[in-house]
């Protein structure tokens, strides 16, 4: 018979691992695909902007088809600190530059095409577009990122091997002459109707491999190992799959890129682009959303458009469905024919700013009493929710793929909103959550949503309450938590 003392000990014990206490527990150990720390960068962000200028500004076109003349080529102000200052005080952590559109214009004095800003009437062909972009990032303290279309409607070698030496040429110097790149960003818009150097004709090619995209992403990775590679297929970022801003509520960063019927491989313009708008369930990588959209109906300035700017409604709209469900906004702002932010743009920019920090300027669950129906252990409890580190998260135990937390405030306070992110560094997991809010002695579902992954807002209708409670319903493996946060986020008219 055991004495008192050691019955006692033996009971703690048994309650201590039945409820997850222990202190000494190894951490849940990765599941599936996870992020890199360029990857891990890319998601902090949250936000950055496109910037699409060449000479389809000044034609008012939007797909310029090759035979411009580098004389149209001629902003009457161009101003690189006004552009990137006012995208930094917007609140965006990057910007994006048309370095070559599918016209073939480069605006950068590039060595190998006359085809350029070098022989433009701006600053005397001594301009250089893409260096007072890069120096002007550098000086606003956001990240600079470039995008060169493959796709060439100039060249007169498209379509040979050629021109896939010019291609590696041109990007090479991107990479070396303009300091460090974030994003490089590759679309899949490429073959068809031409100039091609005064042969008008339209030209195709094998897009799974005339580019030999293989040997483009070794370049990036031995001259710019910490930029992101964008395309339909990665390897780094995916496209959503629309232009319209919005993400689904079930967005999985892992990805497995698929080639469409006839297409031998997933590469940039040959991949099920339809896909990235949900990811892939336990995919083969982590290659997460970049979610691209306009803030004016055209990707290029038309002052047509200048009346088309999207409302700060509009805007928040696609916030909340693009950083709202996990993945990135890559918000296009482009110059108009000064060159520079058009002032309708820059004053929505300013109130979208002003919206999302008063929106999220105080974390209603900083600080309060927080219990989870499992954890663990002690170094990942539920406090760690509510503690503001990045680095801390509350985790269940291996076996346990549902749990609930609860969130109890001083006093009745009014929600609206739940911001959640998981651990991602550990893999996405949860596949299926509800929130609850306590009204009238009872626990009351105020919403639902599918995955979590980097972050998840949830908005719902305004509720005075003392206490919220998440439900992890379901996840792959055990759920794992870095963060969840209330707020009361303002009404439009607020």
């Amino acid at each position: 018979m055991l004495k008192t003392g050691k019955l006692f000990v033996l009971i703690l014990a048994v309650m201590t691992s039945l409820t997850g206490c222990e202190k000494n527990v190894d951490p849940p150990k990765p599941y599936g695909a996870i992020p890199s720390e360029r990857q891990m960068a890319w998601h902090e962000m949250e936000t950055y902007a496109f910037i699409h200028f060449t000479t389809n500004t000044f034609t008012d076109l939007e797909w310029g088809y090759g035979d411009e003349s580098t004389e149209i080529f001629n902003p009457t102000d161009f101003n690189a600190d006004q552009i990137i200052g006012t995208l930094a005080k917007a609140g965006f952590k990057g910007a994006i530059i048309t370095a070559k559109h599918h016209d073939g214009f480069c605006l950068w004095p590039t060595e190998y095409t006359e085809h350029s800003v070098k022989n433009s009437p701006w600053k005397d062909g001594k301009g250089d577009v893409v260096r007072e972009i890069s120096d002007a990032c550098k000086r606003h303290g956001i990240k600079f990122g470039v995008y060169l279309s493959p796709w060439d409607r100039n060249h007169a070698e498209y379509g040979n091997e050629k021109y896939i030496s010019y291609y590696q040429d041109q990007l090479k110097e991107l990479l070396t002459n303009y300091g460090d790149v974030f994003e490089i960003w590759f679309d899949g818009a490429n073959g068809g109707d031409g100039y091609y150097g005064g042969s008008k004709e339209s030209r195709k090619i094998d897009r799974s491999s005339y580019y030999q995209w293989e040997k483009v992403w070794e370049t990036v990775r031995e001259l710019q190992p910490n930029a992101n590679i964008f395309s339909d297929a990665g390897p780094d970022l995916r496209w959503i799959g629309n232009e319209h801003g919005h993400a689904k509520d079930s967005c999985w960063a892992t990805y497995t890129p698929e080639a469409r019927d006839g297409e031998s491989k997933a590469y940039a313009g040959t991949t099920k682009y339809w896909v990235g708008e949900y990811g892939t369930e336990n995919g083969k990588f982590w290659i997460p959303a970049e979610t691209d959209v306009s803030i004016r109906p055209g990707w290029f300035y038309h002052a047509s458009e200048d009346d088309k700017v999207k409302t700060l409604e509009h805007l928040l709209d696609i916030y909340f469905a693009s950083v709202g469900n996990g993945t990135s906004l890559n918000l296009n702002v482009p110059p108009d024919r000064t060159g520079q932010i058009h002032e309708t743009d820059s004053v929505r920019l300013m109130e979208f700013k002003a919206y999302l920090d008063k929106a999220f300027a105080n974390n209603l669950f900083k600080g309060c009493k927080v219990k989870a129906s499992y954890s663990r252990g002690t170094a990942y409890s539920a406090k760690n929710l509510v503690d503001n580190n990045v680095d801390s998260y509350w985790a269940t135990g291996d076996e346990q793929k549902s749990a609930s937390i609860e969130f109890k405030l001083d006093r009745n306070t009014e929600i609206n909103c739940i911001v959640l992110q998981e651990y991602i560094q550990l893999g996405q997991r949860i596949t299926d959550f509800t929130v609850e809010v306590w009204e009238n002695n009872q626990w009351k579902e105020v919403a639902d949503g599918s995955t979590i992954g980097y972050k998840k807002i949830v908005r719902f209708d305004s509720t005075t309450t003392n206490a919220v409670k998440v439900n992890i319903k379901n996840a792959l493996a055990c759920p794992v938590l870095s963060k969840v946060a209330a707020f009361t986020i303002p009404e439009m008219n607020e």
